[in-house]
């Protein structure tokens, strides 16, 4: 599962309350080693050399080789009995998924965010210039597309708008909130009738609604077993799924490129036979999530000096990675910050 996204973006230069804030929050966790509890302890003896962080202003992800994280590839969700006779509205959202991959949505997400364009516009440029904007497809009704409240939905939900509209429908986007608002009115089909969605978070959100709190986790690191039991589980609750894009927002583990290029490292298993003594930078719980520091510590053997108590992907994350404060840092993988890959 990922952890919460903030909803909260940050410009590679920090303004000057929220680099203070965060120097101050950094002071707070105090020296090395004195994070406590169950995040703040070496876990080898120092079998390779601890690596010290290099402040920099971009930020890259490491490549999660061995597959720690849950899949969260973006995926179109639409209520089944709004499609009932129509052949034509998911094909056209699969035309959008195909056209997405990671590097993308960093863009997309850099320009709403860092560059402070509105979703519309950016939405709009993308869908001309992906060729999007005169589909062979036809189609006719009214569609209402719901986003969650942060701006990769809103944006994913206006490009399958212009989508639609360009091939003949009539549509809409409207801001829903948190997935405990907008999920149930999908299902209902009455008010919204496509949401873009995330794959392996979604299928456990409905595999505990359906099946209890305590239902066994079927989103893993694979995406099509994942994909095929979001299948099963939406026909229990009305939804149907397009494809699978390869664009994804998951949680991810970042550096600043100084410190990649510095050490060679473009993967988590190559930071772990590069460096020791990492400082890791999270959100709390990440002390007790298997899919963050116990995960990089017993799947990657990843040794570190220190955790600071930060947030999930947030200012507070980013900006300690780019002052040099942590060496690792959890992030989100479509985040507008990072340096797309090369």
């Amino acid at each position: 599962m990922k952890f919460p996204r903030t909803h909260v973006s940050l410009p590679r230069a920090l303004g000057a309350a929220a680099a203070v804030a965060s120097l101050a929050l950094l002071t707070a966790c105090g020296e090395p080693g004195s994070a406590g509890g169950s995040g703040g302890t070496s876990t080898s003896a120092g079998s390779v050399a601890a690596c010290e962080a290099v402040p920099s202003d971009e930020l890259v992800v490491l490549d999660d080789d061995k597959q720690l994280q849950t899949v969260d590839n973006i995926i179109p969700a639409v209520n089944a009995a709004a499609v009932e006779g129509d052949d034509t509205l998911i094909p056209l959202l699969d035309t959008v998924s195909a056209a997405l991959d990671t590097d993308t949505l960093i863009g997309l997400n850099k320009a709403v965010d860092v560059d402070r364009r509105t979703s519309k516009e950016v939405a709009e440029e993308f869908v001309a210039d992906a060729g999007l904007d005169n589909p062979e497809q036809s189609g006719s009704g009214e569609i209402v597309i719901g986003a969650a409240d942060f701006a990769e939905s809103a944006t994913l939900g206006t490009i399958y708008a212009t989508v639609l509209n360009a091939a003949g429908y009539d549509t809409e986007v409207t801001t829903i909130g948190n997935r405990e608002a907008y999920l149930p009115a999908l299902e209902d089909g009455t008010q919204v009738q496509v949401i873009p969605e995330y794959v392996g978070t979604l299928t456990e959100f409905i595999n505990k609604d359906v099946n209890g709190a305590d239902a066994e986790p079927v989103a893993s690191s694979d995406l099509d077993a994942t994909a095929e039991a979001l299948t099963g589980l939406g026909e229990e609750v009305g939804l149907v799924f397009g494809e699978p894009s390869p664009a994804q927002d998951q949680n991810a583990f970042a550096v600043t490129k100084a410190f990649a290029d510095e050490h060679g490292v473009a993967t988590l298993s190559e930071l772990a036979e590069a460096c020791g003594g990492l400082v890791l930078g999270g959100p709390p719980e990440c002390t007790e999530r298997p899919f963050c520091q116990p995960g990089l510590e017993e799947t990657y053997g990843l040794e570190f000096a220190e955790f600071r108590s930060l947030d999930a992907g947030g200012p507070l994350t980013k900006s300690a990675l780019q002052q040099g404060e942590v060496t690792l840092g959890l992030v989100f993988s479509s985040d507008g910050s990072l340096t797309p890959s090369e």
